[in-house]
């Protein structure tokens, strides 16, 4: 498993399906998979879902989402409208979403699944590696703000 699922998702399928768990589930680890640095941003309203991002801001710079439903889970392209789409595997008809219904783990495992999300992960910045700074503790650090001149 790629990370364990936080405790909330946990608690907010407990009241999904057994099936439709498991395709959460395994779904997230295929996207974390594909995106191991990706942010995970959990939210529930009519359902389930979850954005993933490498800001932590899932509306403007996400790159997919997963929606739990009664007897499925869908799988989200934030920009999929401009995913190539040449087999017409993407479903919807709104201005920039385009999602991937799974019903069956089967339908998880096909490669088209990993295609599209690969596409996904293309279309968005990925923030710059932080650099890691190593810092002597003898080091001086400045505190405050600099004095006015006079």
């Amino acid at each position: 498993m790629a990370r364990p699922p936080d405790l909330r998702l946990l608690g907010y399928l407990a009241a999904y399906n057994p099936h439709v768990l498991d395709l959460m589930l395994a779904l997230r680890e295929v996207v974390l998979e594909e995106a191991p640095d990706a942010v995970e941003s959990i939210s529930k309203g009519y359902a389930v879902a979850i954005g993933f991002s490498f800001t932590g801001k899932p509306l403007k710079d996400g790159f997919c989402h997963i929606v739990a439903y009664k007897t499925h889970v869908n799988l989200g392209f934030n920009r999929g409208a401009l995913l190539p789409d040449p087999s017409g595997v993407l479903a919807g008809t709104g201005k920039s979403i385009r999602h991937i219904t799974i019903r069956s783990q089967n339908e998880l495992e096909h490669a088209s699944v990993r295609r599209y999300l690969q596409a996904a992960i293309e279309q968005v910045d990925r923030p710059p590696a932080k650099p890691l700074l190593e810092r002597n503790s003898k080091t001086p650090t400045r505190r405050g703000r600099r004095p006015k001149s006079r």
